[in-house]
């Protein structure tokens, strides 16, 4: 490479990169990030890929022709991220060298090298070392294989991210926001039971969301976000006719919430509130549990579908799909949700423009 390309690259890389992970090794993880970025070039100096490099070798091996291969560059220390040629992808061995896993089977070493990546990316980027992470699909079960006692990313990135700051888990609550074009959703409870998820609407945990989200837009620059509340129960309870949770619970931390300021209403009844969202009313809806709001946001959209994790100090973002073992080494595997998701990173992540700018 010439002097004067070696300075291109290092020009082009100088900003803090976003790191995505590779998830799990048996899905279509590694294959939708070579897809990406054969699908968006232009994306090439803002990443590093967190992961395994035979893996992502025999990713690039499966989407055959078509479009001309990645060319993939280890990076060994930090330094060399900007010495990474033009037109490279940067990949750090994230985790431990293992023989490849076999395509679409859930396996203890998948496992421990989906966790490994995880835990590599997030440490990078709360040493301030890349802007932002965002995650391919890992698999629960291989991560419950591997020994690991999360049931998610989620709950993974909140447990490190409270190590790091030398807190205890329960004072760095986390909530996760779906979103797809026309709809943003934000969840009071996560990976639980119905029953257990029922009995965590409360007002301290509908008061404690609704100011995670209106932290999380102030962060990213909004100036005003209205977030429209839905109710639990049919018609958002009737006025206790079907349930009393809302009255008991959701009214009183609504209530609160806008007297800090908030621009919340609610609740509503839950079969029309996302409709009406998508209509313009909210720019953000928060359900009380995992399906009342991922089911409309994958009807809506689940090949553009983000995963935004609030609360976190850091950002990190995923596609809203899992690892499609049945689509793994096929090369059929669609990017367009990761790319949804790099973008949705790049944006909160973007530097604020200078005063006189």
């Amino acid at each position: 490479m010439t002097q004067t390309a070696a300075g291109a690259a290092r020009q082009r890389r100088s900003a803090l990169p976003l790191v995505i992970t590779q998830g799990d090794p048996a899905g279509v993880g590694p294959e939708i990030v070579l897809k990406a970025v054969q699908r968006r070039p232009d994306l090439l100096p803002h990443l590093v890929i967190a992961g395994d490099l035979p893996t992502l070798r025999r990713a690039g091996a499966c989407l055959g022709g078509g479009m001309p291969p990645v060319m993939l560059a280890e990076v060994s220390a930090w330094d060399a991220l900007c010495d990474v040629p033009p037109g490279c992808l940067a990949v750090v061995q994230a985790c431990e060298p293992r023989p490849l896993v076999a395509l679409g089977q859930i396996s203890e070493a998948a496992g421990h090298a989906a966790a490994e990546a995880i835990r590599w990316a997030a440490s990078a980027v709360l040493q301030g070392r890349c802007a932002a992470m965002v995650t391919a699909p890992i698999h629960k079960e291989a991560i419950a294989a591997a020994g690991e006692p999360y049931p998610g990313h989620t709950e993974m990135l909140q447990a490190l991210a409270a190590a790091h700051q030398g807190v205890p888990v329960d004072q760095m609550p986390v909530r996760m926001m779906l979103s797809c074009p026309g709809l943003r959703v934000v969840l009071v409870s996560i990976h639980l039971s119905l029953r257990d998820a029922i009995g965590l609407v409360s007002e301290s945990n509908v008061l404690q969301t609704l100011r995670i989200t209106a932290q999380h837009f102030k962060r990213c620059g909004w100036s005003r976000v209205r977030i429209g509340v839905a109710g639990l129960n049919p018609h958002a309870g009737e006025g206790g006719l079907f349930g009393r949770e809302e009255i008991e619970s959701i009214v009183p931390a609504v209530a609160r919430a806008r007297q800090e300021g908030i621009e919340v209403t609610g609740p509503h009844a839950p079969d029309t509130v996302f409709m009406r969202a998508r209509q313009g009313e909210f720019d953000v809806v928060v359900a009380m549990y995992h399906d009342q709001g991922l089911i409309p946001v994958k009807l809506m959209g689940l090949e553009h579908g983000v995963n935004t994790t609030l609360g976190l100090p850091l950002v990190r973002t995923s596609p809203d799909h899992g690892t499609a073992f049945d689509l793994a080494g096929t090369g059929r595997a669609d990017p367009t949700s990761l790319l949804a998701a790099i973008d949705a990173a790049l944006e909160m992540t973007k530097p604020e423009p200078a005063p006189n700018a």
